[in-house]
């Protein structure tokens, strides 16, 4: 049995679903532009250079999810998804993640993107598993807060490692692993599988995967 996982922004997709969120409801009108656009490219920028403060950002991310209501949520994200993402899934992708679902590998996203954005998403990709940071919700309402550990660094591997146990599996229960992944933020998950990939990475990955040995490809077109 083989474990695949997935990092999901800039890796499966050519660009960021979190970053891209925002810019929809930017363009929306539901998040004001002067403010929200710089913070937005703030966060990302940390996030790029390796000091993103998850917590903050999570902040950031989620209070909108908490001042509308689920329906109108899945109404602009059903719009966010066919206009923003899905030019964003490129067929390199899209035939990675088949060949290894037609292989029989049990394949999971992994991204420290909410799950609300996410979930569609991994859906499109015919993907059944996400692990993802989870906005916590009262009453079928969120609350702008994460519950849990976000899925972010050495978190990645925790939420992994739960997520395995749910299915009555570890680490130990696959002949081989792979992560695919293009950020350094993710060296931790990318060092506990057997197979780390580095997908059009960053400077830091693709200098550590040079290093390691470890294979860099490209799924863009």
């Amino acid at each position: 049995m083989e474990l695949v996982l997935f990092d999901l922004d800039n890796t499966l997709l050519a660009g960021d679903s979190d970053f891209e969120w925002a810019q929809y409801l930017i363009s929306r009108g539901v998040l004001d532009k002067e403010v929200y656009e710089a913070r937005n490219q703030e966060f990302f920028d940390q996030y790029k250079a390796g000091t993103l403060d998850i917590f903050a950002f999570l902040d950031f991310q989620l209070k909108p999810l908490a001042r509308h209501s689920r329906e109108q949520l899945d109404a602009w994200h059903r719009e966010f998804l066919e206009t923003r993402i899905r030019p964003m899934m490129t067929p390199q992708s899209c035939a990675l993640v088949k060949k290894h679902l037609d292989a029989g590998a049990i394949v999971a996203i992994v991204t420290a993107t909410n799950s609300f954005v996410t979930f569609p998403i991994a859906r499109a990709f015919g993907i059944p598993h996400l692990i993802a940071t989870i906005p916590a919700q009262e009453d079928g309402a969120f609350t702008g807060k994460p519950r849990g550990m976000p899925a972010f660094k050495t978190g990645k591997i925790e939420r992994v490692e739960s997520w395995l146990e749910s299915l009555g599996l570890c680490w130990g229960s696959f002949t081989r692993s792979w992560f695919y992944s293009d950020s350094h933020n993710d060296l931790p998950l990318l060092g506990k599988v057997s197979e780390p990939v580095a997908v059009d990475p960053d400077d830091t990955l693709r200098a550590h995967a040079t290093a390691q040995g470890w294979p860099v490809i490209s799924l863009r077109d």
